[in-house]
């Protein structure tokens, strides 16, 4: 039961479920502002950011402001009604370097290298198949760019665990919150 409700290894949430971390999200937004956690990523006017896993869009708002209009905000998330959320959020917030992208959870129709800064907060543990989304995760990353990777609801030595059988990623940095990766060398 316990890997049925927190999600482990199950790519995507039911209908149901989203709309429950929909409102527990907006319901604990109002108390706490989400934008606490952009703030430790140094995302910069004029970069490309990729909010992977976007979930209800509660980041997008201030990562299209952070890279202001010269950036650029891919949104992925691979349930349908993230993406919707995504676009409630653009038009509410006229938000035009905003982004959208269905993923099928490995792959995305990002440009290789295009992204400066990827962020994936609290779904790693859903993840089924980590070496190819951790893969694709460097594949649409600058070499010089970096990947903030949040646990979600598994212990970090597990997060560190898939980071380092990838083979795409050093993890350079650690916090509380989240792992933080710069891909390894490479000839893509």
């Amino acid at each position: 039961m316990k890997k049925v409700m927190t999600g482990f290894e199950k790519d995507r949430m039911q209908g149901w479920e989203f709309r429950v971390m929909s409102f527990i999200f907006n319901a604990v937004d109002l108390v706490k502002s989400p934008n606490r956690r952009l703030d430790t990523f140094n995302i910069q006017k004029g970069q490309t950011i990729v909010d992977w896993g976007c979930g209800t869009g509660r980041y997008l708002k201030q990562a299209s402001e952070l890279v202001s209009d010269k950036g650029i905000v891919y949104a992925v998330d691979i349930h349908e009604l993230a993406v919707k959320s995504a676009n409630k959020m653009i038009k509410k917030f006229n938000l035009k370097n905003v982004h959208p992208c269905l993923t099928d959870g490995q792959s995305v129709s990002i440009p290789t290298h295009a992204a400066d800064v990827v962020y994936a907060l609290d779904m790693f543990h859903m993840v089924k198949d980590t070496k190819a989304f951790l893969t694709e995760l460097c594949r649409i990353t600058k070499k010089d760019g970096l990947l903030y990777l949040e646990d979600g609801h598994q212990p970090r030595e597990l997060s560190k665990e898939k980071v380092n059988n990838s083979g795409c990623w050093d993890v350079f940095e650690e916090t509380k919150a989240y792992l933080k990766c710069k891909p390894k060398d490479r000839t893509i």
